[in-house]
């Protein structure tokens, strides 16, 4: 009922920035939070950023606090990640996902988000 559609994914060098988008459509109404998500090659899918996007208070995986950032178009439903000094260590599929906010808020627990995009790839050489 909610599709998501990433974007703005590519090849960086190290140092180099990179903004992702996240579209949203479809039963967004009750969509209380956004969050991007990373999955290298042979590791689990693990939190990056997320935004509620009521009040706007955000969250980072400490791996990207300082180099990341997070925001919000409301009337959009649609989510940016602005990645700044980028590493090697950054390169990975990255996911959109949408949480309507049951239950207690977890941003950082990827069970607590219901619908998920497809992923961007992100490459960052060195």
């Amino acid at each position: 009922q909610v599709q998501l559609v990433e974007s703005g994914g590519g090849l960086v060098q190290a140092g180099g920035s990179l903004r992702l988008s996240c579209a949203a459509s479809g039963r967004t109404f009750r969509t209380y939070a956004m969050g991007w998500f990373r999955q290298a090659p042979g590791k689990e899918r693990e939190f990056v950023a997320a935004i509620r996007l009521s009040v706007g208070s955000t969250y980072y995986a400490d791996s990207v606090e300082g180099r990341f950032t997070i925001s919000r178009d409301n009337v959009k439903t649609t989510v940016y990640l602005q990645m700044n000094s980028l590493k090697p260590e950054d390169t990975a599929i990255y996911y959109c996902a949408t949480s309507r906010g049951y239950g207690a808020s977890r941003p950082y627990d990827k069970a607590w988000y219901d619908y998920w995009g497809q992923g961007t790839q992100v490459t960052v050489s060195s």
